[in-house]
């Protein structure tokens, strides 16, 4: 039998968050001040060309984030080394990119873990273990907002989908969902 898979739920605070950034600098999510909410995209790191694109979307939408008040950091388990590649290769000149995301931070998190497999499509190395994407959205007091966490690297939300909902969130003050945990014997389940 495995341990529980941890989740985070909606309207509770989430998990610790530091860790350092290309260029010298240092994220941490405690001290982010946005004015709506902190964008976290979990990456699989320098070997994925999905991972490429949706970053490089991301940079390009930067501004558009910025606008609506939200704080965003790309973040992978990928060494300080293969991160600034990430930055310098894939063009992303604003984009925060943290790295050195501990496996035992990332199951926090609850992100997947995948084992590396060899050299990828674009011929760049998997490292031995690393994490899965996901994409979060934090409230300014801590609290999660919205979640979105894959076991594969396909068909992750649309950063135009996510500018979209931030506007409808903010204008009808849109509570967050999903935040009942609920637990019950599935032989009782109707």
């Amino acid at each position: 039998m495995t341990a529980a898979f941890p989740h985070l739920l909606p309207r509770q605070a989430v998990p610790e968050l530091q860790m350092p950034v290309v260029g010298g600098r240092t994220y941490d999510i405690s001290k982010e001040a946005p004015t709506t909410f902190s964008l976290i995209v979990f990456y699989r790191g320098l070997h994925c060309p999905i991972c490429k694109a949706q970053l490089r979307d991301l940079e390009a939408k930067l501004g558009d984030f910025e606008r609506r008040g939200v704080s965003v950091v790309a973040i992978s388990t990928d060494n300080e080394e293969r991160a600034v590649r990430t930055s310098l290769d894939w063009q992303l000149s604003h984009l925060r990119i943290g790295y050195d995301l501990h496996l035992q931070v990332a199951r926090a998190w609850g992100l997947y873990i995948s084992r590396g497999r060899g050299k990828t499509s674009i011929g760049v190395n998997e490292p031995d273990l690393f994490s899965e994407p996901a994409i979060y959205l934090v409230r300014p007091d801590g609290t999660l907002y919205f979640g979105s966490v894959q076991t594969m690297p396909f068909a992750r939300p649309h950063f135009a989908d996510i500018l979209g909902a931030i506007d409808f969130v903010v204008k009808n003050n849109y509570p967050a969902r999903g935040e009942v945990d609920v637990t019950f014997d599935p032989a009782e389940a109707k």
